[in-house]
């Protein structure tokens, strides 16, 4: 899976060094995209997993609140509203409060609020990408195996007539007379139809393999259950 990227938007540097900062205990971190306010503009086409936007002035907020909603994507917002400290608000848009008169233990606090709230936003779009790659695998398996069953399935008609074929090939080989490009051309025919039987040979030979795997697995397993389970 690609790493994951954070968009940080502030005109205040030292926002988004603290955030990186406090995020340096993560084992693997996202990488950090620093864009100034005023640069922000339109986003909903962006490159980024999640943006933490510094809208701690009340005109920041007024101008980041739209945009971030536009964009649709998850995001927090950072605010200084004393009456709230926590919410969540339309387009997937957490806010929470920053109070620039707090001391510097409450600052800490509100620094270790946002890295946990956004590490647990980063794993839940984590974990969705990872769903969406299973699904995807699992149909394209099941349709690569509706077609393997169907053509196991057919495996006998198509055998019957491959013996029609080859029969009648070498039949037409031992027509006495025959002009020379003919019975190469029978005999190209019968060697088609010899492959072609191999094929679908093999098709038998891969299904009784399948069988005898699925039940040394279905053996397997309880043991690895109880194994796992310390048992």
């Amino acid at each position: 899976m690609n790493r994951q990227t954070v968009l940080i938007v502030s005109g205040d540097p030292a926002f988004a060094r603290e955030l990186a900062t406090n995020w340096s205990g993560e084992g693997y971190p996202p990488e950090f995209t620093v864009l100034a306010e005023g640069l922000f503009g339109d986003i909903s086409g962006g490159q980024y997993d999640l943006v933490i936007a510094d809208g701690s002035t009340q005109v920041s907020y007024a101008t980041l609140k739209p945009l971030l909603v536009s964009a649709g994507k998850p995001a927090i917002l950072i605010h200084s509203d004393p009456t709230v400290a926590f919410s969540r608000s339309e387009a997937s848009i957490i806010e929470l409060r920053r109070d620039p008169s707090t001391l510097e233990t409450a600052e800490k606090n509100w620094l270790l609020t946002a890295v946990v709230v956004a590490r647990e936003i980063l794993r839940r779009l984590a974990s969705e990408a990872r769903q969406h790659n299973a699904e995807t695998k699992c149909a394209a398996v099941e349709a690569e195996a509706v077609l393997g069953r169907y053509m196991i399935e057919m495996r006998h008609t198509v055998n019957n007539a491959l013996t029609s074929v080859l029969g009648n090939a070498e039949l037409l080989m031992l027509e006495p007379g025959l002009p020379a490009h003919t019975v190469a051309q029978a005999d190209t025919v019968r060697n088609m139809a010899l492959r072609l039987h191999e094929v679908f040979q093999r098709f038998s030979s891969i299904e009784k393999e399948l069988s005898v795997a699925a039940r040394e697995s279905s053996k397997t397993r309880p043991r690895a259950q109880a194994a796992a389970s310390g048992r």
